[in-house]
């Protein structure tokens, strides 16, 4: 791999931050990072570890941190992003010199994570998902609305998937509709990544302006639990799945996104009211 291919896979990796709690299980729910005398275990830092070592071998990186502290515990918490993320990270842009010829991180994520471990559906199963309307809603499509009265939510988000606009979401046939739940509902939230060659996820943001290009390093989450950072690209073995499960426990108007370096700019948002 080139020297020039390489340093837009740190960057992007570094940047994907959280992203490793969403390899875990292909997107589980997330939760807080590890404490820092905690030693990572389990398939996503195995696979982390084959990975990081397939692609850097005995190398050195980021001005000479080495190959091994990138491949252990610390390098894994620190790719998990955090408050142990550089400062360099919660900025609004990423240096020039990191992101190579890409200009979609999205695309360098897919591929690095399409065989990460966790559940996964099949493309017609979730194209079928997709249109599914959840039990307890109501759809208001004039208004591109879901509405849910219970106290119990389950929910399915495709990410882009074929056959509609690109770098959206579709719910229950809708296109980034506006979601609106009651206050202490308990939600779960499958995401599909159907996107064939880039890498989505799905946050429940506090932030109420603009996305940032860089909504991993500078949203803040609105419920514990309510964020996936991404999923890998599809493969033969199927579409990666997710979920997210968490109490909207305080009333206000939110906004869901996909936290992927600048696709929530270009559409992948919607709003999220909790009433």
């Amino acid at each position: 791999m080139k020297s020039t291919r390489l340093a837009a896979v740190i960057g992007t990796v570094a940047i994907a931050a959280a992203g490793l709690a969403a390899m875990a299980g292909c997107g589980t729910t997330t939760t807080k990072p590890p404490a820092a005398a905690a030693t990572p275990s389990g398939p996503a830092y195995s696979y982390y570890r084959s990975m990081m070592d397939r692609l850097y071998g005995g190398g050195s990186m980021m001005g000479g941190t080495g190959h091994s502290w990138m491949m252990g515990g610390t390098g894994y918490r620190w790719m998990m992003g955090g408050l142990a993320a550089p400062a360099w990270m919660r900025g609004h842009a990423l240096p020039g010199f990191m992101m190579g010829t890409s200009r979609d991180p999205g695309k360098i994520m897919g591929s690095l994570f399409a065989n990460a471990p966790g559940p996964r559906v099949s493309a017609a199963q979730a194209a079928q998902l997709g249109r599914k309307i959840p039990a307890g809603a109501t759809l208001d499509r004039t208004a591109n609305r879901i509405t849910f009265t219970g106290t119990s939510v389950r929910l399915l988000v495709l990410a882009s998937p074929r056959g509609g606009p690109d770098e959206t979401f579709r719910i229950a046939g809708l296109v980034n509709p506006a979601i609106t739940v009651q206050a202490g509902a308990r939600l779960s939230i499958e995401i599909i990544n159907a996107d064939p060659d880039t890498a989505h996820g799905l946050v429940i943001t506090a932030s109420h302006g603009t996305p940032s290009r860089m909504p991993m390093m500078t949203t803040r989450i609105a419920f514990p639990g309510a964020a996936l950072w991404f999923l890998g690209n599809p493969t033969s073995a199927g579409t990666h799945a997710g979920t997210l499960i968490f109490t909207a426990s305080t009333a206000g108007t939110y906004r869901y996104l996909c936290p992927v370096p600048g696709h929530a700019q270009k559409g992948m948002a919607g709003t999220f009211t909790v009433s």
